[in-house]
């Protein structure tokens, strides 16, 4: 379309929706699919305020997000099987896996912002990932309870599995939203209703999760001064087991507040949302907020806080406890029970 055919355009029609290519003529929006499968923009024909995102992922920040999850991965597939942990490794494996295709999918979003594939990718892997992430957390501290004080938890440590199936509930939706968001081209309301449902109750199972662990740290710490006052907290809970949960404690709060961001962002949907189009925001609370917390699952990994030599000093200390409160009966450890507490997570 040349100069003299733009007088021909309706008067109120936006102007920011022209535009001018290297060879002197014009285009117009309605021109080109800007969004969906069949999308036919390209970056030399549209300026990059039609996309999606309004801006071409960062292409170094990207890469490197890549080769953090690959070296992430590796390091928890190495301790996974240093210490026998497979549910744990398992879980962030998969996660780590995720996210380096979503982060591909960004890469090839760089060299066409307008690739609906590359798109959809890197949205339902990006968002699914920290399930897995969450997945772990909920099968470690389960057998922390089952390894510390089982009667200090108000429901059997086995009922805390059940919020991995709670995972899986936000998995689906969160799938599933993405899947229908590429059958209706991503201008379905169900699609990304879907998925907020998904963010919204992985938020919701997070806090309640948490507290119910506070709730067992506080009580079974008030046990511990109750009946054994002259037993030093350093020999019930060791100083591998403060660093276990401080970490695994960084890592939930990094999930807890990337969820929370990622439910306001898409509360605009994707296309006209202008929360989407932050990428700073979003490598920041996004992208780095995940990084950190597979960090500390790594440095807060089972293998580390329940090691053979920390589990004779802590077994000792709780059978005096046991010993108080049970009058004689042993119920927490067992040598069969507490073999392989690494192991079993």
């Amino acid at each position: 379309m040349d100069a003299s055919m733009i007088q021909y355009l309706p008067h109120d029609f936006p102007p920011e929706f022209i535009h001018q290519l290297p060879n002197g003529s014009y285009v117009h929006i309605g021109m080109f699919n800007v969004f969906g499968p069949d999308a036919n923009c390209t970056l030399d024909l549209c300026p990059i305020e039609w996309s999606v995102y309004q801006y071409r992922p960062m292409l170094g920040v990207n890469i490197m997000f890549i080769v953090l999850y690959a070296l992430l991965l590796a390091v928890h597939a190495y301790l996974g099987w240093r210490w026998r942990s497979w549910w744990f490794a398992g879980f962030m494996a998969s996660g780590c896996l995720f996210e380096i295709l979503g982060y591909a999918g960004r890469v090839q979003l760089f060299y066409n912002p307008w690739n609906f594939s590359a798109f959809l990718t890197q949205a339902v892997c990006i968002t699914s990932a920290p399930v897995f992430f969450t997945a772990s957390i909920y099968v470690t501290l389960s057998k922390a309870i089952e390894f510390f004080s089982p009667q200090s938890s108000r429901m059997p440590a086995r009922l805390f599995y059940w919020f991995i199936l709670a995972d899986i509930i936000c998995l689906a939706l969160q799938g599933s939203g993405g899947a229908l968001s590429t059958l209706t081209s991503g201008v379905s309301q169900e699609g990304i209703d879907l998925s907020m449902a998904g963010l919204v109750l992985q938020v919701i199972v997070l806090v309640v999760f948490c507290g119910l662990f506070i709730d067992f740290m506080v009580r079974y710490l008030r046990r511990v001064r109750r009946l054994r006052p002259d037993v030093p907290m350093r020999d019930v809970v060791g100083p591998t087991q403060e660093l276990f949960f401080g970490m695994l404690s960084v890592a939930f709060l990094f999930i807890l507040g990337r969820c929370i961001y990622r439910v306001d962002e898409l509360s605009e949907g994707y296309l006209g949302s202008a929360r989407i189009t932050n990428e700073r925001l979003y490598i920041s609370l996004e992208g780095l907020f995940i990084v950190f917390a597979v960090i500390a699952l790594c440095i807060g990994h089972p293998g580390f806080g329940f090691r053979e030599s920390e589990k004779a000093k802590l077994r000792s200390a709780h059978v005096q406890l046991n010993l108080v409160e049970d009058d004689g009966m042993e119920l927490e450890f067992s040598p069969a029970r507490d073999q392989d507490a690494a192991q079993r997570v």
